[in-house]
């Protein structure tokens, strides 16, 4: 049972083996978090004191030791995602994360308070640039034990998106061919080392200066995207898993087989994809609209496509962890920002300077 705050903050009352521990500065104290005013840019993101969240039955009370810095924050921030995100401002921003459960719901059955987790908050609930968070036990799994806590909140969002895109969307297998647009960027450091695993052909494009970390990872043909059409390069691929949408996803599908499938996670969503995620049909005519290019050249191509906005999967994230804790997987990170700096933190990752992950280091 649970009674409250005088804020209205959920107050733990469990049994010994469930008991919740909380740091001392935290019990009847606010917590920090980065906090989005309204809809715009970095000066309306402020660092304040707010109220620790309430926790279901369901879900753990994370203190978030750090966590990572994803294109979806920036466009959430800019208010891009508000047809598919309802969102109530004020809202504390960030999507995934790793830290030490503190409390655990009475219906939690996978986790006790002190373990050690990571994970991709649910799109409803977000809110990972806080000193605590709610997190559903079904979205989380144990933390990478090779891991550092920087290096396990780097992992979720991007981790989950390669292999969604690869191994559901995509049923990629050895000796297929697959194309990963931006391979030095957060979600294709990722994806290239889960196709090396899979015994695929990797074509990825990656400036130059990046020519050695993507073949480390397990790249068998660069594409400076700077001085080549990756179409030229990339044939007949199996799978492209694309990140920029635009133009780029509409080349896209001059590499791609028939029979293939062209995944894209930029901006780009299909008309289907709006009618799955159950948006009105004049929502769906437009975005359908918007994306016709896209769609001629699918027919085109005779090839398949289809917009991924990636789920949290907990399950997903443990048999994650187990490639990383085999060497399989390993994290890249650029840079790790104290949570004062989550402004910089955005900015950087905005800017398209980053090789990997940015991180924000919490406690």
């Amino acid at each position: 049972s649970a009674s409250t705050f005088g804020d209205g903050r959920r107050r733990c009352e469990l049994g010994p083996t469930r008991k919740a521990i909380l740091p001392e500065k935290f019990q009847g104290n606010p917590m920090k978090a980065a906090v989005l005013r309204r809809y715009g840019d970095n000066r309306m993101i402020n660092v304040a004191d707010v109220s620790l969240p309430p926790v279901s039955d369901t879900e753990l009370l994370v203190e978030v030791r750090s966590a990572s810095v994803n294109p979806l924050d920036v466009k959430t921030r800019d208010g891009k995602v508000r047809i598919l995100l309802k969102y109530h401002l004020p809202l504390v921003l960030g999507n995934d994360l790793a830290g030490v459960v503190r409390q655990v719901g009475k219906q939690v059955r996978r986790f006790k308070v002190g373990d050690e987790i990571y994970a991709r908050l649910d799109k409803s609930r977000i809110g990972s640039f806080a000193e605590f968070v709610a997190v559903r036990e079904s979205d989380a799994a144990l933390r990478p034990k090779n891991t550092t806590f920087e290096e396990a909140a780097s992992l979720p969002l991007v981790a989950l998106t390669a292999w969604q895109a690869l191994v559901e969307i995509g049923k990629l297998q050895a000796g297929q061919r697959v194309l990963v647009h931006a391979g030095s960027g957060g979600v294709g450091t990722v994806a290239i080392q889960i196709a090396r695993y899979l015994g695929a052909e990797v074509f990825t494009t990656v400036g130059h200066r990046n020519f050695d970390l993507a073949k480390r990872l397990g790249a068998d043909t660069l594409i400076d995207y700077r001085t080549e059409r990756f179409e030229d390069v990339a044939k007949n691929c199996d799978v492209v898993l694309d990140s920029a949408g635009g133009d780029t996803l509409v080349r896209s599908f001059q590499c791609v087989k028939p029979g293939g499938v062209v995944v894209s996670i930029g901006d780009t969503p299909s008309a289907a994809f709006a009618r799955q995620w159950g948006l009105n049909s004049l929502l769906v005519f437009i975005i359908g609209w918007m994306s016709r290019k896209v769609s001629a050249a699918a027919r085109a191509s005779k090839a398949r496509y289809e917009y991924l906005f990636m789920r949290p999967d907990g399950d997903q994230l443990e048999r994650i962890a187990g490639l990383v804790e085999r060497g399989i997987i390993k994290p890249q990170i650029d840079k790790v920002f104290a949570l004062e700096q989550v402004r910089e933190a955005l900015s950087y990752s905005e800017s398209g300077r980053a090789t990997g992950k940015v991180v924000v280091k919490v406690s």
